[in-house]
């Protein structure tokens, strides 16, 4: 594997985790919503990711990252007894969404690191390389 597609690994990491965080500031946003759009109660979404080959179709040893799907949470969301909510049902219970804020939290830390990771992979490999040239110059 060439120096230069440690660049192509490392920024389809980087591109992957930072879609993953912007599902997690969704679900972030979206922990105590009672209704979305479509009347119902709001389903955290979760980033799927699947493996990349980078380069030409004949290179060896290049994989990266991509985000293959963004799925929905389909257990059901918390229900909360409050019959004077103006959502709630025939029972006096109202539905929140499903996500966790625990589980998106660590989710987000996970997502952050690695993100710094990748960023830092990308650093050194480029300091690598202008060393490189600097003992050509010599």
């Amino acid at each position: 594997m060439s120096m230069f597609q440690i660049f192509n690994v490392s920024g389809s990491a980087v591109s992957a985790q930072s879609q993953r965080l912007n599902v997690v500031a969704s679900n972030l946003a979206n922990a105590d919503t009672v209704a979305g759009p479509d009347g119902k109660a709001y389903k955290a979404r979760q980033v799927v990711f699947q493996t990349a080959l980078m380069g030409a179709s004949g290179d060896q040893g290049a994989a990266g990252v991509r985000v293959s799907t963004i799925s929905e949470d389909q257990t059901p969301g918390r229900r909360v007894h409050d019959p004077k909510h103006p959502k709630a049902d025939a029972e006096g219970y109202v539905t929140y969404s499903n996500v966790n804020t625990v589980e998106e939290m660590v989710n987000m830390i996970s997502a952050s690191r690695s993100y710094q990771n990748n960023i830092e992979v990308m650093s050194t490999a480029k300091n690598l390389l202008l060393k490189t040239l600097q003992l050509g110059q010599s």
